[in-house]
């Protein structure tokens, strides 16, 4: 690999470093997601009440690090191409597909990447499922899983009190204490918790009262 080549890649690492937690669990019975809400642009809090969770169909949703224009424009994609796979295959579409496009989508543009990464997680046929992807299109299934500069710190959470095949009301409060571990020491997070939880009923978003009972 050429010098600059190496240059290049550690100054991406370094854009996708700044400023975000995402946190999401698999469980027994379906899947939770969680991010902080601080927005930042460097050292500068560029928005208080940042958006990362992204509601993708009735069963499916994703998280987004790194740079927010970039990601938008993914999630839009990756709707569209929902409903467009609904429609052509008068099915549900599986997890796994909706993270394969989206690899397709980074893999593409390798050579003037997107500067994401992110949780693409839903509840299909073959059960609760989430992928992880990162800038360059790496497409990995996990149980648990972080990202962005906050992420040390809830992983570290996540491996001290995270039990084995959890259910979602026992990972709710678990990845709600994850992402508050994260806004406590990370100063790129902050702001308050957003979380999500997938079940075969469907997405429930938790309110700002209860995610602090579970923080109690």
């Amino acid at each position: 690999m050429l010098p600059e080549e190496i240059k290049n890649k550690q100054e991406l690492y370094e854009k996708l470093k700044k400023g975000t937690t995402t946190v999401g669990i698999v469980c027994m019975d379906g899947v939770v997601l969680a991010t902080d809400r601080r927005v930042t642009a460097g050292t500068y809090i560029a928005h208080k009440r940042g958006r990362k969770l992204f509601v993708l169909d009735e069963n499916k949703a994703a998280t987004i690090a790194g740079l927010v224009a970039d990601a938008q424009m993914i999630m839009d994609f990756l709707k569209s191409q929902i409903n467009l796979m609904k429609l052509t295959n008068r099915q549900p579409v599986p997890t796994k597909s909706v993270a394969t496009f989206a690899s397709n989508i980074l893999l593409n543009s390798k050579y003037f990447p997107y500067i994401v990464q992110l949780i693409i997680a839903g509840v299909d046929e073959e059960g609760p499922r989430m992928f992880v992807l990162d800038w360059f299109g790496t497409l990995s299934e996990e149980k648990f899983v972080s990202t962005g500069s906050g992420s040390p710190y809830a992983l570290g959470v996540l491996e001290a009190i995270l039990k084995k095949n959890p259910t979602v009301s026992e990972a709710l409060p678990v990845i709600a204490r994850a992402v508050k571990a994260a806004i406590e020491r990370d100063p790129g997070s902050g702001e308050g918790i957003d979380v999500i939880a997938l079940t075969k009923e469907g997405i429930r978003e938790l309110t700002d009262q209860e995610i602090l009972k579970y923080l109690e």
